[in-house]
């Protein structure tokens, strides 16, 4: 099955990453990759969506997406270093996997995060993402379409 970014949440002020389920009057449901429990996060709560996020290169910014599949590519079917790991040794698994990164904006505590999140994707989710046109195409699908009032 394949991975829409747009519905993994990363929050902050929170362990791992969240699936999207609904809307709630209040603010929204997500159910966490770690535990599987749902929370209702407030209007205030700070959400953003994997596939919002990039990460600074020389060449201006990368998105998220494409740094995983690259990620991938050098690592094949074996985990990210642990963020828990020597920051030389995240740093030179960067230096192979996104040699252009921007070293002056894209700090070892958002590498931590970055190889912690393509961990618990590998995990949990998968690392064959959707592209939008398969989105959109299953949300044109869910339904009729829109009938013209005369």
């Amino acid at each position: 099955m394949k991975t829409n970014l747009q519905k993994i949440l990363a929050i902050t002020g929170e362990q791992g990453l969240f699936t999207y389920v609904s809307q709630a009057r209040n603010g929204m449901i997500a159910e966490s990759m770690l535990t599987g429990r749902r929370s209702v996060f407030g209007p205030h709560a700070k959400v953003s969506s994997l596939s919002d996020i990039s990460i600074y290169t020389e060449d201006g910014e990368t998105p998220l997406k494409d740094v995983l599949l690259k990620m991938k590519e050098v690592l094949g079917e074996a985990d990210a270093p642990d963020a828990k790991s020597d920051p030389k040794v995240i740093k030179e698994f960067f230096d192979k996997a996104l040699p252009g990164y921007d070293a002056d904006r894209f700090y070892v505590s958002h590498m931590k995060k970055v190889v912690t999140w393509y961990n618990l994707l590998k995990k949990y989710a998968s690392l064959d993402f959707e592209e939008p046109a398969e989105e959109e195409g299953q949300q044109a699908e869910g339904g009729e379409e829109p009938k013209e009032e005369k």
